[in-house]
């Protein structure tokens, strides 16, 4: 009998296909060979009566109803592995395997206690971890690449849910021999004129550290704008300006180094809030909204610094 409808199969072999760009890696990621997927992606497109895929050597585009259905495509896999998710979040509960997005800036300095105690106490649960750019961790959550991610709020798109987890205060870092490094703390007016380090603007708390320098007249450093939380800490030791960093990276990173001295600012409370987000509608949502009320628990019982929302 002849195919009449398209199967969740072909729909996944098409968007690994417009992810991949290329039919050999397209045929990897799904585990099969690439006549295999090849021979699906040519009856998906009889059985739906349009093309699809541009063929050419070495290069895969899709025609433009070929990119409007992988969008489709993508989400109606989407909802079918919500459904699988929900059924086995209802058998089960806290358990399985979680896919979470999470920034370098935090990451790092939060994950650790936070998966050894899931471990010790929801052995069901496996967390696989992928550092993301901070800018492009939304979009990769929509197209399904995280289940759930570790953001820095807000978050403005209307078909996720956000459940915040903590405020985390961002101190003011300065090279041991900065005139500020005498002091316990600094007050907002110490910023005025100061110059300031910031990362990227790909980074989230660019945009922070931008606001910060605008509200309390200090200058925002715009030649040297780093790449990481290590390499600010290394451009303010050798007193190239100054920095706001995270106090989660400044406790782990910063305090026994020596060459560069953190302060909290004692008149404003300057800090970011972080959140868990995953999409509206997620199978296991009942699962995230466990685990982002386990990390709250972990961070009031573990991390003095931190603000628990």
């Amino acid at each position: 009998m002849a195919q009449t409808n398209p199967t969740l199969k072909q729909f996944r072999y098409l968007v690994a296909l417009a992810d991949q760009k290329h039919f050999r890696h397209a045929a990897e990621s799904c585990g099969v060979s690439q006549p295999t997927l090849s021979v699906q992606i040519q009856i998906l497109e009889d059985v739906l009566g349009t093309r699809l895929v541009e063929r050419a050597r070495g290069t895969v585009n899709l025609t433009p109803t070929g990119r409007e259905i992988v969008e489709r495509a993508r989400q109606i896999l989407l909802e079918t592995q919500a459904i699988s998710d929900f059924a086995a979040m209802a058998e089960h509960g806290l358990a399985g395997t979680i896919r979470l997005g999470v920034k370098a800036t935090l990451g790092p300095y939060l994950l650790p206690r936070v998966v050894a105690a899931l471990h010790r106490e929801h052995p069901d649960v496996k967390l696989y971890i992928r550092e993301g750019v901070p800018n492009k961790l939304e979009d990769e959550l929509s197209t399904g690449l995280h289940d759930l991610i570790l953001a820095q709020l807000p978050v403005h798109k209307s078909d996720f849910v956000v459940q915040r987890l903590f405020r985390e205060p961002l101190f003011l870092a300065v090279s041991s021999d900065h005139a500020l490094a005498r002091k316990s703390d600094v007050s907002v007016r110490d910023l005025k004129g100061l110059p300031v380090l910031s990362l990227a603007p790909d980074y989230h708390l660019h945009d922070q550290v931008h606001a910060l320098c605008e509200d309390y007249g200090a200058d925002l450093i715009r030649d040297y704008e780093g790449t990481s939380l290590d390499a600010l800490r290394q451009m303010v030791s050798m007193n190239m300006g100054t920095t706001f960093l995270p106090s989660l990276y400044a406790q782990s990173e910063v305090s026994n180094l020596g060459d560069v001295v953190t302060l909290p600012v004692r008149d404003r409370s300057v800090s970011r809030s972080i959140g868990l987000v995953w999409r509206k509608g997620a199978g296991k949502s009942a699962t995230y909204a466990d685990l982002a009320s386990f990390i709250k628990n972990i961070v009031g019982k573990d991390f003095e610094n931190l603000i628990p929302e």
